[in-house]
Order: structure tokens, then sequence, then C-alpha cells
């Protein structure tokens, strides 16, 4: 999907699984907060258009699924930063995903010309059902040691590394890579410029 900055900055982000892409919509915290949408039932339907789901998913969404959809966003939070940093998962925020994942999910059906279509009267709480289901999977699956916090000093984007050799270090080469090049390429040439005033 492709981000967009409050400075103004756009790149794209392949945060390796569709629950993970919730967790640029805000979250818990200081830093996740900056960039809350949920708080409106448009942000979330703004997601939904930008995210890894098939195009043309007609979703109704009620207030109080928006607000289960921002608790288990938050549980989301907190679950991977707790897999990034190889801390235990908490019990609440797992129950908080299951409970989720209860209900039925989106109903995707394909037409005799091939092409993907939703089922009809989809709504916040079967949308939260796929989300919470792919988070099951996320967990339970190969990648599951693979949930990884940017590199970058200044930024908190979380991802799955789904790269072959599970290498990945920056939410995009396109943002904190090149930011991370530049001061690296810096910060070499200061201390050759140091050098070269030695005697």
């Amino acid at each position: 999907m492709t981000l967009h900055h409050p400075d103004g900055q756009t790149f794209p982000f392949d945060a390796g699984s569709l629950c993970m892409e919730l967790l640029v919509t805000g979250g818990p915290g200081p830093v996740a907060s900056r960039f809350e949408v949920l708080d409106r039932v448009d942000g979330l339907l703004d997601w939904v258009r930008r995210c890894r789901l098939a195009p043309g998913l007609d979703l109704t969404v009620t207030a109080a699924e928006l607000a289960r959809v921002r608790d288990v966003r938050d549980a989301l939070w907190r679950l991977a930063g707790a897999r990034a940093h190889g801390r235990p998962l908490a019990p609440d925020d797992v129950d908080t995903v299951n409970a989720a994942a209860a209900h039925p999910p989106l109903v995707a059906r394909f037409t005799p010309g091939g092409a993907h279509v939703w089922a009809p009267g989809a709504t916040g709480s079967a949308l939260l059902s796929t989300v919470a289901r792919d988070a099951i999977e996320l967990f339970t699956g190969p990648h599951a040691d693979r949930v990884r916090v940017c590199g970058a000093d200044n930024c908190a984007l979380l991802f799955v590394d789904t790269s072959r050799p599970g290498r990945r270090r920056w939410c995009a080469m396109e943002r904190c890579g090149n930011r991370h090049k530049v001061r690296a390429h810096r910060a070499r040439t200061a201390r050759d410029g140091e050098g070269e005033g030695e005697v």
C-alpha cells in the first residue's frame, strides 16, 4: 500500500499481511496515535480501499463495530510489538483477537468470467473477523518470528519480513532505508575529511 506521511512524503509500504496493514491506521501510544484515522467510519473505509483486500468491497460499519476495530487494532499493535521484541504475548490481547475471529468473515465469490467479487451485506464485524483470522495465521504460522519494527531510530512501523533471506530492516527502502544510507554516507565523508587534515 502507499503511505502518506504528514511530512509530505509518499512511499510504498509492504506490511507483509492484512492484519499488519491495519496498524497504519493509528494505535495506542503517542507515536501511533498521531496517525489515528479510525475515529470515523470514513477512515476505515479509506483503509479498506487501500489495503490488500480485493477492490469492490461494499461495507456497512456501525459505530460499535468501528470501536471494536480500534480495540483489535490496538491489541494487534501490542502483539506485533511483543513478537518483534521477543516478549510473551499478552493473554488479554490474544483473547481480543480470538473473539473477533469467532464471527463470520467476509465472503468472497467469483463470477463465471473469473472476476473476484464480494458477497453483498458485508459488515464491520465480518471485516474484523477477516483481519483477526489473518492475525491468527500470522502469529501461528511460518512468519511468526519475522515480525519486525523498522530499523530507523525515528520510525515505529511494524511489518512482517516475508523476504526469502529474512533480512529486511526498513519499513520502506524508499524512506527509512535511503535516509540511513544518506546518514551513513555523510558520516563516512565527515570522517574521511577529518582524516585528511591529520599530519
